[in-house]
């Protein structure tokens, strides 16, 4: 089995940088640590079976190939599209924000 390179956009490293500021300001600087390290047990997983992510809001939302996957811990989704030689990671979203509002987005669906 061959493990692709989960390859974040910009947009994804603003959501994580925001859950991260949010923590640290809210909570404690280990929350914070806990939160990256679980993101990147996400990212392995990912990388490793891109097939398990959940397709739900790419039904909804009629993005073929759209994924997500929810982190064990904490209330976030990522969400990826799996390509040819690497996980292209859209957004990593908090589980209560309107999911379909950022695919109004013209920059977000490329």
């Amino acid at each position: 089995m061959k493990v692709k390179p989960v390859v974040p956009r910009e947009q994804a490293n603003q959501d994580v940088d925001d859950a991260i500021a949010y923590y640290l300001a809210e909570a404690a600087a280990s929350v914070a640590l806990d939160f990256i390290d679980e993101l990147e047990q996400a990212y392995t997983h990912i990388g490793r079976y891109p097939g398990t992510g959940s397709p739900r809001y790419g039904h909804e939302l009629d993005l073929s190939g759209l994924r997500s996957w929810s982190l064990s811990r904490y209330p976030y989704l990522v969400f990826y599209v799996e390509r040819p030689d690497y996980i292209d990671v859209w957004r990593v979203l908090h589980g209560q924000r309107d999911i379909s509002a950022w695919m109004r987005d013209a920059d977000a669906v490329v």
